[in-house]
């Protein structure tokens, strides 16, 4: 009896083995200590569940979407995944539904240092959990496939972990990203051709490794076989981190190493053969412009986002010490003043921000930034206020720009923008918004701003104010605009006025004209909106310094009229800003190709914003400094018409 009991223990354990696994380590105990950045979703499987009961994925499942939903993954699937199933022998099909666990991406040093052509690394981290059986099948045919098309592969054991060497071609991901020719310049040497990389993977257990080189994963591989590698986990900023942002578990998260990124930068020297011989910032180089503008004083950003039933939270963090902060950095960081709603905000408005900015200090921070950047910088500054002085002085001998507008500046700064009165692209494109800036002598204000006005297009005739409530409106002509169509330009005027210590600025003069008349107290105010009011709690309140509302109603609304009417120019507007995003971050150079994809859409089949509307509502946004860095949040709550 004992015997087969022993058998049947035996027998059970042997059975359960593969669910005896040690779980697969969280992403910052697998990542070298030498990670820049990385982006992750610690399971898969809960984010795509809470993912499924969002408003965006409803929308974009939405039957009225199906046309332009079908027409976009099919274009999509031509341009971009077929040429990439055809140079690597995939079947991006089979690997869509693997991701169970966690899924990361990553970006390391990987012995870079800004001056040899050795790139960062790139890391990728796949749990399947439960479908790893799948994940080996496919990756056995995966590497049949190329075997079978004449690709060289090797394998590399690496802390006794079997990779696989995938050798990459000059023309794969061809169809993807646009070829860089390379090029010569007359007295340098010839530019040498970039160098066809190679790819690293295996599975271990439940998770897909795969990387840019064998540096790249050898960290990895050394912390799932029982090594003692620095991990980014080991990283005391990424620790603190860790406490503050990620502890309530996000459904996605990332982590910027501010320390590692901006060391290496300082190790990239000027590019000579880039320099504008013009340009009064010259020939510098990057590390130069970065700690100008305050940014190498950011020790790490994290990122959070939390799906709930309630609506969306985003946390950014800005690790940057008070006592090391500036630039940027140091305007940014506003101390913890009232930036609510003020009452004189109509309830109509569609956009709403706030900031308890010091102008004064900031105005001397900016001073700064221009004269790290460029030893001539405030002597072309200096030389501008002089000539707008002596403009101003003609009229009014006392004018002193410096003291009038500068000077005067106070802590508050108020914008508020209502929806488009129109549907044609031009009044969609310049909705009315108004600008409020407090200041502690309005009269000065003004005539600092009329003088800059008037000296940047000089009028014969200049408007003579009127009265409206007791009240001057000031009317400053402004360069004509060119109309969409290409035809004569209209003219434009910024009007300005002054109330409860704000001058406010507008082109649409029935804006400033219903600012003046809300000390009447008979406008309803946007401060009273329950589904706002409800929003803020979720965020702690508005008394941070630094607050937004957003009604996305108005800009979805705007946006599908806008394609719908006139496709090629938003879409072309739309890619630039997408195309500007990724040469920032310097990657992929997908612009030409995002182009091409944007406008090449049938926009005609998206559907009315009625049929749609109920998937859009509004967000908030509060920033806040402490003593350690700033932080973010966004809190975009569930529509009302999806609960």
């Amino acid at each position: 009896m004992t015997l087969k009991l022993l058998r049947a223990v035996i027998a059970t354990l042997c059975l359960a083995t593969p669910l005896l696994q040690a779980a697969i380590p969280p992403a910052e105990n697998l990542l070298p200590a030498d990670t820049l950045a990385f982006f992750s979703v610690p399971d898969c499987a809960a984010a795509r569940a809470a993912a499924k009961t969002s408003p965006s994925w409803m929308f974009w499942g939405d039957a009225s979407m199906k046309p332009f939903r079908d027409a976009l993954v099919a274009k999509w699937n031509g341009q971009f995944i077929a040429p990439l199933e055809r140079d690597l022998g995939v079947n991006a099909a089979d690997f869509l539904d693997l991701p169970q666990g966690q899924f990361t991406l990553a970006l390391t040093v990987n012995g870079a240092n800004a001056h040899d052509d050795t790139p960062p690394g790139l890391l990728l981290l796949l749990d399947a959990r439960d479908k790893s059986s799948s994940l080996k099948t496919n990756l056995a045919a995966l590497v049949k496939k190329w075997s079978d098309s004449g690709r060289a592969l090797r394998k590399e054991s690496i802390h006794g972990l079997e990779f696989t060497v995938v050798p990459l071609s000059s023309n794969d991901f061809a169809g993807i990203l646009p070829k860089k020719t390379p090029v010569s310049e007359i007295g340098k040497e010839p530019a040498k051709p970039e160098k066809p990389g190679e790819i690293y993977f295996t599975q271990f257990e439940t998770l897909l490794i795969a990387g840019s080189s064998s540096k790249a994963v050898e960290p990895v591989a050394a912390h799932l076989t029982g090594g003692s590698a620095p991990a980014i986990a080991d990283n005391a900023v990424f620790a603190a981190d860790k406490v503050s942002q990620f502890r309530e578990k996000p459904q996605y998260l990332a982590w910027f190493n501010g320390k590692g990124f901006f060391d290496l930068v300082t190790q990239a020297p000027a590019d000579d053969g880039d320099a504008d011989p013009t340009s009064p910032l010259g020939n510098m180089a990057p590390a130069k412009v970065l700690g100008a503008l305050g940014l190498t004083d950011i020790k790490s950003i994290s990122f959070a986002m939390h799906e709930t039933h309630e609506g969306s939270l985003v946390t950014l963090r800005i690790t940057a010490p008070e006592s090391d902060r500036s630039g940027m950095v140091k305007i940014l960081a506003v101390p913890p003043k009232d930036a609510s709603i003020p009452t004189f905000v109509p309830a109509d408005a569609v956009k709403f921000s706030r900031i308890r900015l010091d102008g004064k200090q900031a105005w001397a921070e900016l001073q700064k930034i221009i004269a790290n950047l460029s030893p001539s910088g405030p002597a072309l500054i200096n030389g501008a206020i002089s000539m707008a002085n002596t403009f101003g002085q003609q009229k009014n001998p006392g004018f002193d720009l410096r003291n009038d507008l500068f000077g005067n500046l106070n802590d508050d700064i108020v914008i508020y923008q209502k929806a488009a009165t129109g549907n044609s692209l031009a009044e969609l494109a310049d909705p009315p918004t108004l600008f409020l800036v407090a200041v502690s002598n309005p009269d000065a204000a003004i005539n600092a701003i009329k003088a800059i006005g008037t000296m940047s297009n000089p009028q014969d005739n200049p408007a003579t104010p009127r009265d409206f409530l007791g009240r001057k409106i000031q009317s400053i002509a402004l360069r004509a605009a060119p109309t969409s169509a290409g035809g004569g330009a209209h003219p434009r005027s910024l009007y300005v006025s002054s109330s409860g210590g704000y001058v406010a600025l507008s082109t649409d003069s029935s804006m400033v004209e219903e600012f003046l008349r809300s000390a009447q107290g008979q406008n309803k105010p946007l401060r009273e909106n329950a589904g706002l009011q409800s929003a803020l709690g979720y965020l702690g309140g508005s008394g941070t310094g630094m607050f937004s509302y957003e009604d996305h109603r108005s800009d979805a609304r705007t946006g599908i009229v806008m394609l719908k009417t006139q496709p090629a120019a938003t879409a072309a507007g739309i890619c630039e800003i997408t195309g500007l995003q990724v040469s920032l971050v310097n990657a992929l150079m997908l612009n030409p190709g995002i182009r091409n994809f944007c406008t090449g859409l049938d926009y005609s089949l998206l559907p009315d914003y009625d049929a749609v509307s109920k998937y859009f509502y509004i967000s908030i946004f509060t920033g806040a400094a402490d003593a350690g860095g700033l932080t973010f949040k966004f809190f975009n709550p569930r529509p009302p018409a999806l609960n």
